[in-house]
């Protein structure tokens, strides 16, 4: 299997921030930027494997600045670091007033996909390597952060089995 560069990956979409997108505040609602965060993750994903992939998790995202009603907001993603059939995608959102043209980086976040076949088994990908400074800082932390993203995931399937599906939780009741 070819090892491909981070670049090939990267996937551009900006939007425009109109008013069914956003709270009472004038700000753009965090759901929505979620959603615009998955979404071009999933198809930068979708250019390094060139497989079916899912989502199998998203690291905390920070919401760093607001963004507001009239604003775009710009989303860059790209492949950072892959391991047998996973693949680290690195997002950047980038909010503009279209007016002024003042920009700031208004969300960053790390989401984990695994590319499948059509049965939905877990298939291997290609390896990624790094080409700048930008993608060799984020691409040598990968392992790293794969380690916290298991063990968050273990902690994560003890609370499913403590909780369980029955409500309330709280059997003491």
């Amino acid at each position: 299997m070819n090892r491909k560069p981070c670049s090939e990956s990267l996937t551009v979409k900006t939007s425009h921030v109109l008013p069914p997108d956003t709270n009472t505040h004038g700000t753009l609602f965090g759901g929505k930027l979620m959603a615009h965060i998955d979404d071009v993750a999933a198809i930068a994903a979708v250019r390094h494997a060139r497989q079916l992939v899912v989502t199998a998790s998203t690291d905390s995202v920070d919401f760093l600045q607001p963004v507001k009603e009239g604003d775009s907001i710009c989303m860059e993603a790209f492949v950072t670091w892959t391991h047998n059939t996973s693949m680290e995608v690195f997002v950047k959102a980038v909010t503009e007033d279209l007016l002024t043209g003042k920009r700031k980086v208004c969300t960053t976040a790390f989401l984990t996909f695994v590319a499948i076949d059509e049965d939905g088994t877990p298939i291997p990908v290609p390896q990624v390597y790094p080409v700048t400074e930008h993608e060799k800082k984020l691409h040598e932390n990968g392992a790293l952060r794969a380690a916290h993203r298991k063990e968050r995931r273990k902690q994560s399937k003890e609370l499913a089995e403590e909780f369980g599906t029955s409500f309330p939780w709280n059997k003491e009741r």
